[in-house]
């Protein structure tokens, strides 16, 4: 197992890093509200990662391929919420922000909401949960005692919110949130546009061959 979970710890860091729903939701709480906010939607985002870990630890593979309509109500309902995200940021695009002294947004919304959705954007792909069966599948040795397993899922959380700790710290700066707020009504069209199409594929995959 000395090898096996640095392997894993890898495995899970590339796919924290590349760009998907989760990123565009930390940047733009980042950008738009404040770094107090994004920062406890990457703390959602952590405990939304645990989650799916211990699931996929159980086998949630298996269950998928047992119950295939499961998978499929988790596919329709991350391509919902992803679009009504999309929707969101895309309608509110116009409206100004008004940014305090403090660097935050008005009137924010409190540090439970934004935690929230983190929680919900990260469970809402069910892709994450295939990825990190699949990680754990091809890496933990068959019979793995449950105390080599047992920090898998806790890793996973300084993975995830870790990462997005760094994005929120790194996007809430002032220079960045300037430019920001300089092409407002475009980056916000740009991300709420590319977070529906994310939605659409999930629920087209259900459709198309």
């Amino acid at each position: 197992m000395s090898v096996v979970i640095p392997a894993i710890a890898l495995a899970i860091a590339m796919g924290a890093v590349s760009p998907g729903p989760s990123f565009l939701v930390v940047a733009r709480t980042a950008l738009a509200i404040s770094r107090q906010d994004a920062l406890a939607v990457a703390l959602g985002m952590g405990f939304g990662a645990i989650g799916f870990a211990v699931l996929a630890l159980f086998g949630l593979l298996l269950v998928f391929a047992a119950v295939p309509l499961l998978y499929l109500l988790m596919k329709a309902a991350g391509g919902a919420y992803l679009c009504h995200m999309g929707y969101r940021i895309w309608r509110d695009a116009p409206k100004p922000l008004v940014i305090d002294a403090a660097g935050g947004q008005g009137a924010p919304r409190t540090r439970w909401r934004s935690f929230s959705i983190g929680f919900a954007t990260q469970i809402s792909n069910p892709k994450t949960a295939v990825v990190y069966t699949t990680v754990f599948a091809s890496l933990l040795p068959p019979g793995a005692p449950w105390q080599s397993v047992a920090p898998v899922p806790v890793l996973v959380f300084f993975i995830e919110a870790g990462w997005y700790c760094v994005v929120a710290v790194a996007l809430s700066a002032a220079a960045p949130r300037a430019r920001y707020l300089a092409s407002k009504v475009w980056l916000d069209r740009a991300a709420g546009a590319v977070m529906t199409a994310l939605g659409l594929k999930l629920l087209l995959d259900l459709v198309l061959p």
